[in-house]
């Protein structure tokens, strides 16, 4: 009796993989036209721009417009603004996410955590203008938070919180802290649950608590992660993220001093002035400290304790 061959299965592999590769065209063609085209604009902050003569009209300038960017006390006051509320809100709003997802994480009953991640999460997706609207509600001084302070006599008078300078950046960083934990803690909480259930079981027979078990399996284990944002956190200080919603929106005539951020004033120069130039200029000097804060940051990441984005 003769062996039959057997037919082997037909694999559509290289199909597969094509078609997976083809389904990045569109994200690739969407950072090629509005990521990578629009940086040819860069040559308008080295020249005396008129819009009437286009891209490639004008004459050479040099670092004219940066001169006068640098001479201008308008962008001292701005790049302080920027640098202190993006910094505020990297000390007291980073571990904020962590904190979150260690504690929800231990929480053992299923619903109250969905409950409590679904709560935290959703002010990321309401805009900004709406945020503002409810912050000049509360904190009026005939609002909310107002009526609260004086009822528990914490404080004789109402307090214009966007009315004077001084609570502008913590306020900046309090609705950062509000609107981004529970939407943050989302990347800890998938790292957490990809650690192996036997390290645990391992260590409650060793007689670890829940304490020990968070430090010695938990934080180690959303190192990477942790080191990676942080990274991307720092290099984005420059543009603070929210500063420029929370500037135009909240900002006034009364906290100008301390609301006046480098976005508000490219905008302000570029459009309100239209002095493109000099607004391409500004955005320009962003962009390279920017950079230059990511290669930094992911340097010193990287000889501290060996974790870097490339």
């Amino acid at each position: 009796m003769g062996l039959v061959p057997l037919k082997r299965k037909r694999t559509h592999t290289g199909s597969n993989q094509l078609l997976l590769q083809l389904m990045i065209v569109p994200a690739l063609l969407s950072m090629l036209i509005f990521s990578y085209l629009p940086m040819f604009g860069i040559v308008i902050a080295f020249k005396d721009y008129n819009v009437l003569n286009g891209l490639l009209g004008g004459d050479w300038v040099g670092l004219k417009h940066f001169r006068e960017l640098f001479a201008d006390e308008r962008f001292h006051n701005a790049l302080r603004n920027t640098l202190a509320m993006s910094g505020i809100k990297l000390v007291l709003t980073f571990m904020a996410p962590v904190l979150f997802a260690l504690i929800l994480n231990e929480i053992p009953f299923a619903r109250f955590k969905k409950w409590a991640q679904t709560l935290t999460t959703l002010p990321h997706f309401l805009s900004y203008v709406i945020i503002a609207t409810l912050t000049m509600i509360f904190l009026d001084p005939k609002g909310m938070i107002n009526d609260l302070l004086q009822g528990m006599g914490l404080v004789d008078r109402p307090i214009e919180f966007l009315s004077e300078s001084g609570y502008f950046w913590l306020l900046g960083a309090s609705l950062d802290l509000w609107q981004e934990t529970g939407w943050g803690a989302i990347i800890y909480l998938a790292a957490i649950a990809g650690i192996n259930t036997e390290i645990y079981e391992a260590a409650k027979v060793d007689g670890a608590g829940r304490l020990r078990t968070i430090w010695h399996i938990n934080l180690p284990a959303i190192k990477g992660t942790i080191m990676v944002l942080l990274i991307l956190n720092i290099g984005s200080l420059i543009y603070g993220g929210s500063n420029f919603n929370q500037s135009y929106l909240l900002g006034n005539v009364f906290n100008r001093d301390t609301s006046y951020v480098l976005g508000y004033y490219t905008l302000d120069n570029g459009l309100l002035q239209m002095r493109y130039a000099f607004a391409a200029a500004a955005d320009l000097f962003q962009s390279v400290v920017s950079l230059f804060l990511l290669l930094a940051a992911n340097w010193a990441a990287k000889r501290i304790n060996g974790s870097n984005i490339f």
